[in-house]
């Protein structure tokens, strides 16, 4: 998505070839620049490369932003068919998304998703003495690292609401996408950011707008959501049927790429601690490369089916399970699931984890440091 890093991982990245590589030859293209704008037209770009080729050397071509030059496609497909080039490229959300790139390019790249910050990359940037107080204000910090030069919460909530969302996001999918009616764009976006982790379907969000003096109909509401999605600002979480170990195509989840926008948009008067927690941990699940679904079993929810490699883990994610009821009621779910996979409670612990007839029970701050 906008602003999560890219054109910073792609600098790093070339740091590090030319300190690991003595016959590296970079080629850099960065189209944030104006030193570079004559190249946005593709036979230009295609012939700055061309003419920076070193016979003999290992060429690695970067360019940044590349969907800012039209039909760089042409340029690139080129480049890559001389078979002498590695070549990197970045891009922003709605105008260079996977389903993009497996057209223009047929089975010949591989993806890098960059996230916002993680918990552990937030740790890392500002090394706090304690993780369970950082993760109080991780919860409205976010993992936006541009928001982190602002002092005061107020010009946080400016820049990551108004400058990325709006400025940027919104305005990406409305000129992609030709969309006529950006109030709804926005009222939708508001009602998805207030269900994080709640199941929804398109009719249903379409009753509940119609109901609040919106009109539209439910086909809207789910181009406009998959346009979302597209751009990398929800990510949409799948129903997964534990016992008979299939998909559903009932209702889905919706989590934001980072909750703070959720605060920036919509304020802090309503703080729902547990989805936003919940909204964390399903986003750290997908940076871990996890594939993720929402859980249903017997009419119970589990909060998430994650699967790596084949193997699954059942994962519920609560805010407190101090109370003995509450815990009952988080737990119930994975003691009704028979296999023997691994199953787990996230919560707000404060102590090391413990096990629970087989269910591991884990600090949140502890799990979301545990792994890179």
């Amino acid at each position: 998505m906008r602003r999560s890093g890219k054109s910073k991982l792609l600098e790093s990245f070339i740091a590090s070839v030319q300190a690991d590589d003595d016959r590296a030859n970079v080629i850099h293209v960065n189209f944030n620049l104006t030193d570079h704008e004559a190249l946005l037209e593709y036979h230009s770009l295609e012939r700055y490369i061309e003419e920076r080729y070193e016979p003999g050397m290992n060429n690695y071509v970067m360019i940044d932003e590349i969907q800012m030059c039209p039909s760089f496609e042409k340029a690139v497909n080129s480049l890559h068919a001389r078979e002498k080039y590695d070549i990197y490229v970045t891009g922003s959300n709605a105008f260079l998304q996977s389903s993009d790139l497996a057209t223009l390019f047929v089975g010949r790249t591989f993806e890098t998703h960059v996230f916002p910050f993680s918990f552990r990359e937030y740790c890392d940037y500002f090394q706090p003495q304690n993780p369970n107080a950082a993760l109080t204000q991780y919860m409205t910090d976010g993992g936006m690292a541009g928001s982190y030069l602002f002092r005061t919460e107020a010009q946080k909530a400016r820049y990551i609401g108004q400058e990325v969302l709006d400025a940027l996001i919104v305005r990406d999918i409305v000129n992609k996408y030709k969309i006529r009616n950006e109030p709804l764009l926005n009222r939708l976006i508001d009602f998805l950011m207030d269900a994080v982790g709640s199941p929804v379907t398109a009719n249903s969000i379409a009753k509940t707008l119609n109901s609040a003096g919106t009109n539209v109909d439910h086909k809207t509401v789910a181009k406009y959501i998959d346009y979302l999605c597209k751009a990398f600002a929800f990510y949409r979480v799948r129903k997964y049927d534990i016992r008979g170990k299939r998909y559903l195509r009932s209702e889905d989840k919706y989590y934001l790429c980072d909750h703070s926008f959720k605060y920036a948009r919509l304020g802090t008067k309503n703080m729902d601690y547990g989805h936003v927690l919940e909204n964390i941990v399903a986003i750290e699940l997908l940076r871990r490369g996890r594939e993720v679904y929402a859980g249903s079993l017997y009419g119970k929810e589990v909060d998430f089916v994650s699967i790596a490699r084949g193997e699954k883990e059942y994962i519920q994610v609560a805010w407190d399970v101090t109370d003995p009821k509450t815990f009952a009621r988080e737990v119930a779910p994975l003691l009704s699931i028979k296999d023997a996979y691994p199953k787990t409670v996230i919560a707000r612990t404060y102590q090391p984890p413990y096990q629970h007839e087989g269910i591991k029970v884990i600090d949140a701050a502890e799990w979301l440091m545990g792994e890179k």
